[in-house]
């Protein structure tokens, strides 16, 4: 009997454990970027009304914008950081609004129920989210030559970077506000009232330094204000005067995205039974 004992490796009393968590974990990521495409009318749309809002915006703003100082940079230029933030903001939006719909369809209690822990829903839904929100921005670059910006392959890496940790920050921010919610209404009713007003003060449709005294002290602590100054630095390297360093908006999102994503841990298992219920 102890010989048979001893005969079993040693290694194979801790795979399990790792199986257990990495394994759902990419079932769940995979599922949510199967699910977010295979429903078209999702992708169109959250392409297409930033797209609008580019295009009409910054056509209308363009030569108003341009007279007050902007250093001649046309509006449709200036806003397309904050087109491809706003595409980012709705991606996580939408992928995270399926935490609502997993709860009433039954999906995110046979999850719960199952043997492992819960930190592979929160790996799984965030992830994909985030992944999500990455290719959607990636897609929205295409129209980048349209402007004149070209990208270097070190730029073009950082901008992947800087693209993928707003996504992971706001699709964890998404995350911890679906989680205890009942309905898709609430969901929506919160996020117009705090997600959209956080990528308005962005810097995403006006500059800091025009802003009032109050406006400009909101959106200094606004952490997607850095990752829209990063992703312009990034995409037009001449307009660099007034901005913060890269370094220094790169640290930024890094610890905003870490914040979010231990928050959502607590979330998650802080609520034992009504989440599932």
């Amino acid at each position: 009997m102890a010989t048979n004992t001893a005969s079993f490796p040693a290694t194979s009393l801790h795979a399990p454990a790792r199986v257990g968590i990495i394994l759902p974990s990419v079932s769940l990521w995979w599922r949510e970027i199967v699910r977010f495409y295979r429903q078209r009318s999702r992708v169109v749309g959250v392409i297409a009304s930033p797209l609008l809002f580019w295009l009409v915006i910054g056509s209308g703003f363009g030569s108003s914008f341009r007279s007050s100082g902007a250093g001649g940079q046309h509006y449709l230029d200036y806003f397309f950081p904050g087109a491809l933030i706003m595409i980012v903001l709705f991606t996580a939006i939408f992928t995270m609004m399926t935490v609502i719909e997993d709860r009433k369809e039954g999906f995110l209690l046979s999850v719960l129920v199952a043997p492992v822990s819960r930190s592979v829903i929160v790996l799984g839904k965030v992830l994909g989210g985030a992944t999500l929100a990455t290719l959607q921005g990636l897609i929205f670059l295409i129209f980048a030559p349209f402007l004149g910006i070209h990208f270097t392959l070190f730029s073009f890496v950082l901008t992947v970077v800087v693209i993928f940790l707003v996504a992971f920050s706001l699709t964890a921010l998404g995350f911890i506000i679906a989680w205890p919610m009942d309905s898709t209404g609430g969901f929506h009713a919160v996020i117009n009232l705090f997600l959209i007003p956080l990528w308005l003060l962005s810097g995403s449709m006006f500059p800091l330094a025009g802003a009032s005294i109050w406006i400009r002290a909101l959106m200094r602590i606004n952490p997607l204000t850095y990752g829209t100054d990063a992703l312009r630095m990034l995409l037009y390297p001449a307009e660099l005067a007034g901005n913060l360093p890269l370094s220094t908006n790169l640290l930024v999102l890094a610890v905003f995205a870490l914040v979010m994503f231990a928050l959502c841990f607590m979330v998650a298992n802080r609520r034992t039974t009504k989440p599932a219920a």
